[in-house]
């Protein structure tokens, strides 16, 4: 992957990260668009590392939701804050045990297989549909729900599937309000792709050929600008447009990607 193709992607995985549609998935369609010839294991290193440039922008712009969560858990008292942060944790559970036991299966699932993409973004497309004629209502998450929508989350690590889309969907299915399902859907993901980052320092996965470093830096540059202009707006495009709109989109991508596998 050269550098100029890494920027492209940083920039489609910061513009996508925010909307229901699957920012690892356009990842890889862009990657088999762009002629991206990347192992399944170097693949799926540059989504994280753009994935965690993403988490980075989200910080900064819930950086008062983010302060409040860390001085409220400082006052050791059992208040909203300790309890939503606890809730995050619940949520992150099926991820983290997909992400111990699964690696490698979930890896061969990012060497450019569009036709399984493509599959998976018409699921996409079938949960928002359902979740837009749910009815609004003013319920918050409970620990339950958080447990659900982390299993959600957990699926959504497969590429097409989107990680905000099945999990504000799974939300607002189980009557969840859908600007609070929207927060804890965007802030439920920081502290999984940080884990995940610092996981792979750790154990020492996290390393790439030095002609690797100039594209990698380049994507997580691109993808960190992108995720800063886009997170703002799009956030309150997704509180207030209709996720029809979106399935119809995915559903669309969906088809071309398939047609594409066959025919391309």
């Amino acid at each position: 992957m050269d550098t100029l193709d890494a920027i492209l992607l940083g920039i489609v995985q910061g513009l996508t990260e925010f909307l229901p549609v699957s920012s690892s998935g356009h990842l890889e369609l862009g990657k088999a668009l762009l002629g991206d010839e990347s192992i399944p294991e170097d693949s799926l290193l540059f989504t994280v590392v753009v994935h965690f440039a993403t988490a980075l922008s989200t910080l900064v712009v819930f950086r008062k939701d983010v302060w409040e969560i860390v001085r409220g858990l400082f006052q050791f008292k059992w208040n909203e804050e300790c309890q939503f942060s606890l809730k995050i944790v619940v949520s992150m559970l099926p991820a983290v045990i997909i992400g111990l036991f699964f690696e490698a299966q979930l890896e061969a699932f990012f060497g450019g297989n569009i036709r399984f993409v493509g599959f998976m973004l018409l699921i996409t497309a079938l949960l928002l549909y359902f979740a837009d004629k749910a009815k609004n209502t003013t319920k918050k998450v409970t620990y339950q729900s958080a447990f659900i929508i982390g299993i959600s989350q957990a699926i959504a690590m497969l590429p097409g599937i989107s990680r905000s889309g099945a999990t504000i969907s799974t939300s607002v299915l189980m009557g969840v309000d859908k600007t609070k399902a929207a927060r804890f859907s965007f802030l439920m993901v920081v502290p999984l792709i940080i884990g995940k980052i610092a996981k792979d320092v750790l154990s020492g996965e996290l390393s790439f050929a030095s002609e690797q470093t100039a594209a990698m830096g380049a994507g997580f540059i691109a993808a960190f600008i992108a995720g800063l202009a886009a997170c703002t707006w799009m956030i309150q495009l997704v509180k207030k447009s209709k996720l029809t709109y979106f399935a119809v989109y995915c559903l669309l991508i969906g088809f071309l990607a398939i047609g594409y596998s066959f025919w391309g």
